[in-house]
């Protein structure tokens, strides 16, 4: 069942955390929770399909690799061919090259071991953060013509 692990901090910032080991979220949402990053957790691939079924949004997925019900590269498809543009990081403990490379072509955008530390998560953040710059500039670039073209026929 999926569940919540707010902060009430105010940030705009929210993750997802997919593991069905509950020593492994309980880690990451306490050092999400640290960094001020509000939280949730699904226990497989199809908690967090269902959750952004239903309309949720999150910045941040770590997703899982190898969970029952539905693993994390069929989640990480499903969520991408659903249009899901969040940064999803695989999180597990394989450390074959192949294996990694097989979750990265799942439709992630980072890879790490587990458990997360400070560390990696900050460095997670900064992909975030630039995405969000990247994203104001698209919508600004689009904006500019359509402003302009509004104020010219006026």
């Amino acid at each position: 069942m999926a569940t919540s692990n707010g902060s009430s901090t105010g940030t705009k910032i929210t993750a997802l955390v997919v593991d069905d080991d509950r020593v492994i979220n309980a880690i990451h949402c306490k050092l999400l929770n640290k960094l001020g990053i509000e939280n949730h957790v699904a226990a497989n691939g199809k908690e967090a399909v269902d959750l952004h079924c239903s309309g949720k949004k999150f910045d941040l997925i770590l997703m899982d690799r190898d969970m029952p019900i539905m693993n994390g590269i069929e989640a990480t498809r499903e969520l991408r061919a659903m249009g899901v543009r969040s940064i999803i990081v695989g999180v597990s403990t394989r450390s074959i090259k192949q294996e990694i490379q097989e979750f990265m072509d799942s439709g992630l955008d980072d890879y790490q071991e587990k458990p997360l530390t400070s560390s990696k998560v900050i460095s997670i953040l900064h992909k975030i953060n630039f995405r969000r710059l990247e994203q104001i500039k698209e919508l600004t670039f689009v904006m500019l013509p359509i402003t302009w073209i509004s104020s010219t026929m006026v």
